[in-house]
Order: structure tokens, then sequence, then C-alpha cells
């Protein structure tokens, strides 16, 4: 039987990474971004809709006949109140509405470290369940995000993922990285665990591969069945070499959420000029 996986934010950098890996035989991935999306390749099983995910009506069409969706759409970069509200609180209460209104039973939704970014590094390795300590205005996106998507499992039966994603990148850019990497080929192991998973109802996992320098935990998403293959050791000496060891004292080594604890994302303050 096809199965059919609705992917927001299918143009971005995760989604980008993401559609090759997904892809199956017995499997046609449905691609929304506001962006225009490259056409499907020879043989890929692919379905592209240009349309947002502020807007209600182009998501229920897109969430009909699915049978689950990865919701990676949003702002990936922090912004002015106005816009996380705008596109990623509200958008992610769109989707899961529209999912709902359409009988989807399985979303899993992209948060991130910043969900949690004021723990301290030095607390030991972060739990899956860390209460939400978000850094800036997309960290508290993402505490509203994974805060609906328990609303949703627990009004409306929806089974709901949430993905806490490090840093997902071809490999890692910089040391802080060796401890946050997800590879893409483990980001696939992951959404493809969150996905055949029997009844998850609702679960917060961290998205990072088994590094050796890892900060955080992988029980939930063991849990789920994912197994990482991969390690950001084996860029560790290239990028020490780049870069040098981390400041200790420096916000990237002493908070979760890095220099986006640091007064550089002042964003209210830069906003009202005050």
């Amino acid at each position: 039987m096809t199965q059919r996986i609705l992917i927001t934010g299918a143009a971005g950098g995760v989604g980008t990474l993401m559609r090759p890996r997904l892809a199956a035989d017995d499997r046609i991935l449905r691609l929304l971004d506001i962006a225009e999306l490259p056409a499907a390749a020879d043989g890929e099983r692919v379905e592209t809709i240009q349309a947002s995910i502020t807007d209600m009506d182009a998501m229920e069409r897109a969430c009909e006949g699915v049978d689950a969706v990865i919701h990676l759409g949003g702002h990936s970069l922090e912004q002015v109140w106005s816009k996380i509200l705008d596109v990623n609180i509200n958008g992610t209460y769109v989707v899961l509405e529209a999912a709902r209104r359409q009988g989807v039973k399985r979303v899993v939704l992209a948060s991130s470290n910043h969900a949690v970014g004021y723990i301290k590094e030095a607390d030991g390795e972060a739990a899956d369940y860390a209460f939400p300590r978000p850094d800036t205005n997309y960290g508290v996106s993402k505490a509203a995000m994974e805060a609906l998507g328990s609303m949703y499992a627990d009004r409306y039966g929806m089974d709901v993922i949430c993905v806490r994603i490090g840093s997902c990148f071809a490999k890692p850019k910089d040391v802080r990285m060796l401890s946050t990497w997800l590879s893409p080929d483990d980001g696939a192991r992951l959404f493809e665990a969150c996905l055949a998973t029997p009844k998850p109802g609702f679960r917060i996992v961290w998205g990072v591969s088994d590094n050796t320098r890892r900060w955080f935990s992988l029980d939930e998403a063991r849990k789920l069945g994912y197994e990482s293959k991969d390690d950001s050791e084996e860029f560790a000496a290239e990028v020490l070499a780049r870069h040098g060891e981390l400041d200790p004292g420096s916000y990237a080594a002493r908070y979760l959420g890095g220099a986006w604890c640091g007064p550089d994302f002042n964003t209210a303050v830069k906003e009202a000029g005050r």
C-alpha cells in the first residue's frame, strides 16, 4: 500500500536534505513550501504544492489523503515577534488543525534546542523532556509548538512527536556542532522511526547523532527505534584545526542555545530601540 507523507518547509535546509533520503518506492512525498520547489526528477514520486503554512484552506487541501505530516516549515532563524507569531506559532496551529480536520493521525514537529536554550551545558546531558527555557522569539515558538502538539495529542488523540533538532547539516560547521550535530542520514533514520513506531502518543525526542561529544539524550529517540550510525568525531580534527577549541566562558560553550543566549539576540531591545 502506498504511503503519502506531507513535508512542510520542503524547500528549506532540512527539507532539502530529507527529500531524497525519505523517498521510497511505496511512498509519495507531498512537498509544500512558500518558495518554489524543484520539479520531480525521473523516477521520483513527489507532489509539489506552493503555499503558506498559515493558509488554512491550502493546508487542508495539502493534508487531504496523507498518512502523516512532517512539519519543517517556518522561520529557521530569529525574527521580530510579529513574524514569529504569524508563521511559526500560528503556522504550527494551522498545520495541526488542518491535519485534524482531514483525519491525519500522525504529525512530526521540528522543534529545536532553542526551546531549552538557557539550560547550561554544564548541567550534563540534556533530558528529552527538559522544561522549556527558550532563548529567543524563535525559541519561544518552538516551546509553543511543543505545547500545541501536546494539546492535539491529549485532546484529539493525535500521535505527535516533537524532534528537538540540534544542528542538521551535511557536516558540522563549527566546534559547537561537534556536540549538537544530526547527520542528514541519521535525520532520515529518526524521521523514519517517528513515522513507523506504533501509537507513540505525545513524545519529545532529541534530534542528534550519537556524537562522542554529544550534549543531548538519546533515550526517547531510541525508544522509538532510532539507531544513530554517525558520529561528528570524524570531522573533529578538521573543525578544530580551523576554529580551535571553544572558549569555556563563551555563550557557545555554556548554554544549549549557544550564542543565541548572548546580547546579539536581544531582539526586543533592537526592535524597540531601547
